[in-house]
């Protein structure tokens, strides 16, 4: 067991400042307490946003380095993440239930990348531009936003929390870090990550707490822009306070996306595309395609076909090399779930398979890998975010049907068509109306942009239009 009685800002380890509760992680796969940390205060985020806004506002602080500076700092603290890779990966597993294959592919791997793509973007971006107006040249600039209140949750710790990271920091932003308290141990690997990489004081700096530290960090007079990664309900609160306090924020919310397949489609040939982007993480990633639209036509076939390639999964500890479908991350989320698999059952689904706790696992908050089947887009399980291994197989009449049911949603943060001729998924995929497509698979890139509309949240994350939302533009108008 793993216990920590400091925080890491100002560039040093910092006793607390108030004294509180502690916070405990547990296993998901056993219920044992893993380790535990101090839980900060409001006068720890106080400190900590003190030493964010001394690093930003220093004349000679982390904005004012060049970018070739800023982009070597952040290269030594890749380099240093990915020899913890391991580390790090098995910590965020062992956490929150991601099969460590997974975790290795993502969160061992998501933050020296995107480290990397933004020190190369910020060597080769001009913060100025020049712009011609009738014989004389305007000035538009690009400055850092300020400090940022980065607040993070608990499905992808260090994926996401690099996500806000990398693009601030290259832009010259400095931040207060909020990992969910489900998941703190890996930050304070993260942290002496940061401390070994020589970053200056205050530029990165990290406090685990609960939703009641979040919003304080939220509404702290000496924070500039909030970034929040999160559900629609959290999402509304900090974009409410946000709103009242005229301060950028970006949100990146909940999904209910649509896994389109068309009736070419050869779903055995894209198995492990097919789970990764309608289960990764044992369905606890919010871009998933969790509604699979199937042609009428081949309804049944597919269903049965679905229903192989899902339960066909390998069931258990997060831990496990083999393991694709582990735990959900607390009793609290397993209880979620299994009462969204009720609300199906009451509103006439037919489980095709899963759809209760696997044997053997009983000391655990697993959940069996489901299909839920015979219900159209108006049940509840269609239209809410169940955040577990719950898919729901609808069917369509034609094209213009299936787009009618993909549209039909308060979300739009991802989505997939499943075609053999992937022109015409790219046609399909220009008429959702959502963030990100896949056309047979679902990969991210660092180089294109992520976020969703409606109830997904909006702002953007990768791309250079991640680091455009930590940017703030200024105009200089030369006299004629």
């Amino acid at each position: 067991m793993t216990d920590h009685d400091q925080f890491f800002y100002g560039g040093q380890w910092q006793k607390p400042l108030d004294r509180g509760d502690r916070i405990e992680v547990v296993s998901p796969n056993d219920g044992e307490v893993l380790g535990s940390c101090a839980a900060p205060g409001r006068a720890d985020v106080d400190a900590a946003v003190a030493a964010a806004r001394a690093a930003f506002d220093d004349p000679r602080g982390w904005p004012s380095w060049p970018a070739s500076e800023r982009a070597a700092a952040m290269e030594r603290l890749a380099a240093i993440l990915e020899i913890r890779g391991e580390e790090l990966a098995t910590l965020v597993s062992s956490q929150n239930g991601m099969p460590i294959s997974q975790s290795l592919a993502a969160e061992a791997t998501t933050g020296p990348g995107l480290l990397r793509y933004y020190a190369n973007l910020i060597r080769a971006q001009d913060v100025e531009e020049l712009r011609d107006a009738d014989g004389r040249d305007l000035i538009v600039r690009s400055e850092p936003v300020g400090v940022v209140a980065s607040i993070v949750p608990w499905n992808f710790p260090m994926s996401l929390a690099f996500m806000k990271i990398a693009p601030l920091m290259a832009a010259g932003c400095t931040t207060v870090l909020k990992p969910s308290q489900e998941t703190v141990l890996d930050s304070f690997v993260l942290a002496e990550c940061v401390a070994e990489a020589g970053l200056p004081p205050g530029v990165l700096n990290i406090l685990p707490g609960d939703r009641e530290l979040g919003a304080y960090l939220v509404e702290h007079p000496g924070i500039d822009k909030v970034t929040f990664t999160g559900s629609t309900r959290g999402g509304r609160q900090v974009a409410r306070r946000c709103g009242e306090l005229l301060r950028p924020v970006s949100l990146e919310l909940g999904g209910k996306s649509a896994g389109i397949v068309l009736e070419d489609a050869d779903l055995l040939a894209h198995r492990d595309d097919f789970l990764a982007s309608t289960m990764f993480n044992n369905g606890q990633t919010c871009w998933l395609s969790t509604r699979i639209l199937v042609p009428s036509s081949r309804a049944t076939e597919l269903l049965d076909t679905i229903t192989d390639l899902v339960a066909s999964q390998v069931v258990g500890s997060s831990l496990e090399q083999q393991t694709e479908i582990g735990p959900m991350s607390t009793a609290g989320h397993r209880d979620r779930v299994e009462g969204f698999l009720q609300r199906g059952l009451q509103q006439g689904a037919r489980v095709t398979t899963g759809g209760g706790r696997p044997a053997g696992w009983e000391q655990g908050w697993f959940v069996e890998p489901t299909v839920l089947a015979d219900l159209d887009n108006t049940a509840d399980v269609a239209r809410e975010e169940i955040f577990g291994p719950v898919l729901c197989v609808i069917p369509y009449r034609d094209v213009e049907d299936a787009i009618a049911i993909a549209n039909d949603s308060e979300y739009g943060l991802g989505g997939t068509v499943w075609t053999a001729d992937e022109q015409r998924g790219i046609e399909m995929a220009r008429r959702v109306r959502t963030g990100t497509v896949g056309i047979n698979s679902y990969a991210p890139d660092p180089r294109a942009p992520i976020g969703g509309v409606r109830r997904s949240g909006f702002g953007r994350e990768m791309g250079p239009e991640g680091l455009a939302e930590y940017q703030s533009l200024k105009s200089i108008f030369p006299h004629p």
